[in-house]
């Protein structure tokens, strides 16, 4: 038999951890010395520690190992961990192409004008209402005109807190001119439906999103970045972009501080 901290060195561990794991029953002494009071370990149970030791090196919790160790099926214990690892994986190899992509454009101009970020949406109501304008200056007396009529048949209706609206463009390419879009709001109820707008569910989506500030004019260059982020980080265009307004005219905030969050709905590719 070998004291505590012979048993230690054999098995290469500690002899805090040997108290701690005697402590709660996962692995006693074969014996005590009864004058001394020092633990007494066997050389059959460094294949006990091993066992112990080549679970929790797998990342199971000291809990886990001891329902192991007590008779508990290890299969449904690793299955899950195996998941989790799994899980973690793909979250660092996230990071890995997010880094990678930050990289690439260190040598480019403005590379900090534009980052990306993942965003789960969660589900609304909203009111809809598709139509096509003249151009994207017509946005700021059509919009209100909407959210006015809206209001005028639903009096009591409340908008979601934090508020979100945004439109998403039914052109198959980018115009300049007779521009046709749907525009959202997100509302925390149905309401009554007039002059053609009406009211929807949407469901949840995760997004990418990048923040523009200034000029809708510039927006384009935002849409370029936001997309090959997409492709550069293993996603792939699952929806129709989406262009949620934050800070605009309407808030009497100059044109250069106008800020727009462009959301585009995303799965792994």
């Amino acid at each position: 038999m070998y004291y505590i901290g012979e048993f230690s060195k054999m098995g290469k561990t500690t002899v805090k951890t040997l108290h701690y794991y005697d402590r709660i029953g996962l692995l006693r002494p074969a014996a005590v010395d009864g004058a001394t009071g020092y633990r007494l370990y066997t050389t059959g149970q460094l294949f006990d520690l091993h066992r112990i030791q080549s679970l929790r090196q797998a990342g199971l919790s000291v809990d886990e190992v001891a329902a192991i160790v007590d008779g508990a099926d290890p299969r449904p214990v690793l299955e899950r961990r195996q998941a989790e690892v799994a899980r973690e994986l793909r979250e660092r190899e996230e990071r890995l192409a997010r880094i990678a992509f930050i990289l690439h454009r260190e040598d480019k101009e403005n590379i900090m004008d534009y980052q990306a970020t993942v965003k789960d949406i969660p589900s609304c109501i909203v009111f809809t209402k598709q139509l096509t304008v003249p151009d994207y200056r017509s946005y700021f007396d059509v919009i209100p005109a909407i959210g006015r009529a809206v209001a005028a048949a639903n009096p009591d209706l409340q908008c979601a807190v934090p508020e979100y609206c945004f439109i998403s463009y039914l052109d198959a390419e980018y115009k300049e001119h007779d521009i046709s879009f749907e525009y959202n709001e997100a509302v925390t109820s149905f309401g009554v439906e007039t002059d053609g707008i009406v009211f929807r569910e949407i469901p949840a989506v995760t997004v990418a999103s990048v923040m523009h500030r200034g000029s809708y004019a510039d927006l384009p260059q935002a849409y370029a970045f936001a997309l090959d982020w997409v492709e550069k980080n293993g996603y792939r265009v699952a929806d129709t972009p989406r262009e949620s307004y934050i800070d605009g005219v309407w808030s009497n905030t100059p044109e250069a501080d106008w800020l727009t969050e462009i959301q585009v709905p995303i799965e792994r590719a």
